[in-house]
Formats: C-alpha cells, sequence, structure tokens
C-alpha cells in the first residue's frame, strides 16, 4: 500500500478551527484525523505535529498544555516544537505600542521533516495540513528531487492559498464530519493512569 505520512501546522489548524466556530472540534485525535484523510490504497505510517508552546494568558496555556498531554498518548505521532514569542508593534497614528503575538519555526521544522524522509524514502505521499504558501518552495523540491512521490495538501476550516494550490500533487479540503469523527474520548488517560479531560470551553 501507499506510504502517507501527515505534517500538520498546529497553529493553522488551530486558527481555522476559531475562525470557523469549530471550538468544539479543537479536543482532536491528530491521528485519527489523519486516517480519515487517506484513501483506501493508502496507509498511514506516521503524523508529525508541529507547534510552539504559548506562555499567556493562563487559562489558554493550561488548555493547550492538556491538549499536548493528550497528544502525546498517540504512539504513531511526534510533536515538534517551535518558538512563541512576543514581538513589539508600534501604532502609526497614536504612538501606542503593544506586544503581538507570534510563532516562529514551524514552517522551518516542517521543511525540514519533509525534505529529510523523502530522502531517507519514509513515505510515498505526504499529506501536508496547512495553508501556509511558505511552504510552496519544500513542497516543489521534494516534488522535483523525487518525481515518483507526491505532495498532496489539506486545507483546515476557513484556511486556503492559490500558491499551494498551484504546486501541490492534488488538495483537499478538512470538512466538518472528517473533524467530527475524529475527536478524543471526553476523557483520555495516560499511561501512568492520570487523567486528561477535554476543557469545558472546547465542549
Amino acid at each position: 500500500m501507499e506510504r502517507v505520512i501527515t505534517y500538520i501546522d498546529g497553529f493553522n489548524l488551530y486558527f481555522g478551527l476559531r475562525e470557523s466556530g469549530f471550538r468544539r472540534y479543537l479536543w482532536l485525535n491528530l491521528v485519527q484525523l489523519s486516517t480519515r484523510l487517506v484513501r483506501p490504497s493508502q496507509k498511514l505510517v506516521y503524523a508529525k505535529y508541529f507547534t510552539a508552546r504559548i506562555a499567556n494568558p493562563p487559562d489558554k496555556q493550561r488548555r493547550q498544555a492538556i491538549y499536548l498531554e493528550a497528544l502525546s498518548t498517540l504512539s504513531d505521532l511526534q510533536i515538534f516544537y517551535g518558538k512563541y514569542q512576543l514581538n513589539q508593534r508600534k501604532c502609526r497614528s497614536c504612538g501606542y505600542t503593544d506586544r503581538v503575538p507570534s510563532e516562529k519555526m514551524t514552517d522551518v521544522n516542517i521543511a525540514v521533516e519533509l525534505l529529510s524522509d523523502a530522502f531517507q524514502d519514509y513515505f510515498d505521499t505526504a499529506l501536508l495540513i496547512s495553508a501556509d504558501s511558505d511552504l510552496c518552495g519544500p513542497i516543489e523540491a521534494v516534488l522535483r528531487l523525487f518525481p515518483t512521490k507526491r505532495v498532496v495538501v489539506a486545507f483546515p476550516p476557513s484556511r486556503n492559498s492559490a500558491e499551494l494550490t498551484r504546486v501541490a500533487s492534488a488538495y483537499l479540503r478538512i470538512g466538518r464530519a472528517a473533524l467530527a469523527g475524529s475527536q478524543f474520548s471526553d476523557e483520555v488517560v495516560k499511561p501512568d493512569g492520570y487523567i486528561l479531560r477535554r476543557p469545558t470551553s472546547w465542549r
């Protein structure tokens, strides 16, 4: 069967769900979602999730920590961390300066893993869950260097990229049914017996 690895842009997926009003689907089992997105002739080999730990506010930090712990119970998923930092932004009209959060390194980390896995022949098809057009370069590189491999883009809800559509082997959109059918149980039991519960605001 055709081997598939998924590469999941965590913040792109999260904000797509938020903007679509899909908070109830944030308790998302990414291996189940990946499995739902592959075709019958394909087999999911692994899922790779790219994110960064946020620092504030405390309630969001707590929800993210619980979710990351739930993801860590999945044997077929690996988490790659970038950086989350606050950048100063100055208003041109009034001169007020505030700090805007931004996530760094996700696109670089995805590019490194995508190319590394292609060179080591770990997949036949890479399934990229993102709408970040910065990833056009590594996609084009994989397809140029390995003509028999495919890179398929899966757009999160409320996300799209004409550039990715143009360079990818194919593309699809992640719908409500796939999200609804890929939720963790309300309680996830860790190997040590500790119980993780779905955050109340994600119900």
